[in-house]
């Protein structure tokens, strides 16, 4: 067993950074991490090779798929399939998302 302290968390970005990221657990089959954009950030990430379950902790926005919007605020629960373009937008507060990869991010060449 392993207790993942300050995971979900908000964590501010670095100056002149639009979010941050910090991974609390890796394994083979997994890893886990907290994605944090303030207010004034910017969600910029790119599709992953990797599943991911998103679990807003804190803050509101919507989370943007090409096909879709759904909004998000604390205990919201996604899943977005590997290679699926994404990001949260409109955000109203600051967002602090539990994100677990599987298996671990970067883990899968990309295509």
């Amino acid at each position: 067993m392993r207790l993942l302290d300050g995971a979900g968390q908000f964590t501010s970005p670095e100056p002149g950074q639009n979010r941050h990221w910090i991974e609390h657990l890796r394994s083979a089959d997994l890893s886990v991490g907290t994605y944090s954009v303030p207010l004034s950030g910017q969600d910029d990430q790119r599709p992953h090779t990797e599943d991911e379950v998103y679990v807003v902790v804190s803050g509101r926005a919507d989370l943007q798929t090409a096909d879709e919007k759904v909004a998000v605020g604390p205990g919201s629960v996604v899943f977005v399939p590997a290679g699926e373009e994404h990001r949260f937008v409109n955000l109203t507060e600051p967002l602090t998302v539990l994100v677990v990869f599987a298996p671990a991010e970067g883990s899968r060449p990309a295509a």
